[in-house]
């Protein structure tokens, strides 16, 4: 049985222009799932970085990347990841869409074992999050419950090789250094009253 929920009418009707509707059905039958199966949790939280997709009231997208060490990004239940925000350039584009459109998307992309998992669902923004004292430098926390679980073909995806961590990605003990663009007065002068960036010699 077909998910009404995972193709409109213009996936429909390129699915009819190209013959590949019972393809498409086929898929949704054999890997669409809404529980995170083992082999997801594994990727997902090896992950060093994904890309969330959002979109404001109007529809408007926005994709993001977002970083961190291996383990930043968890499953918590069957249908339920968590990660932290950290400290960004205080635009808040994804954050910011979430809280009018709770919509996300999020794509996990294994390079080394090339392997991908795509995560829809919903998300809510936790200033008081349990998990908030455990990932070290987090503003706050996002969850993100999933309605919709696939892996995708992984025939494109080139293979590459983690060569070292970010040295911005926040850790336990660890104070990340400060970016370069944050001691530019152009942007010092208008930082929160508590970022570093505003005490460190440029």
């Amino acid at each position: 049985m077909s998910d009404p929920a995972m193709y409109h009418e213009g996936a429909r009707r390129l699915q009819d222009r190209f013959e590949t509707r019972a393809l498409a059905d086929r898929l949704v039958e054999v890997t669409v799932h809404t529980a995170f199966t083992d082999e997801d949790r594994k990727l997902i939280e090896r992950s060093a970085m994904f890309f969330l997709a959002t979109a404001d009231e109007h529809g408007q997208p926005d994709c993001s990347f977002k970083g961190g060490l291996p383990g930043f990004v968890r499953v918590v239940d069957p249908q339920t990841l968590a990660f932290p925000s950290y400290d960004g350039n205080g635009m808040f584009r994804s954050l910011g869409n979430i809280l009018v459109n709770p919509s996300v998307g999020l794509l996990f992309v294994d390079f080394e074992r090339p392997k991908r998992v795509r995560v829809s669902g919903t998300a809510t923004l936790h200033e008081e999050d349990p998990l908030l004292a455990e990932f070290a430098g987090a503003q706050l926390v996002v969850r993100v419950r999933a309605t919709r679980i696939f892996p995708n073909c992984p025939r494109y995806i080139p293979t590459m090789r983690l060569e070292s961590a970010s040295p911005y990605a926040p850790a336990p003990g660890c104070t990340p250094p400060i970016p370069e663009w944050k001691q530019r007065p152009v942007f010092r002068e208008v930082l929160p009253p508590n970022d570093p960036a505003r005490k460190a010699t440029p």
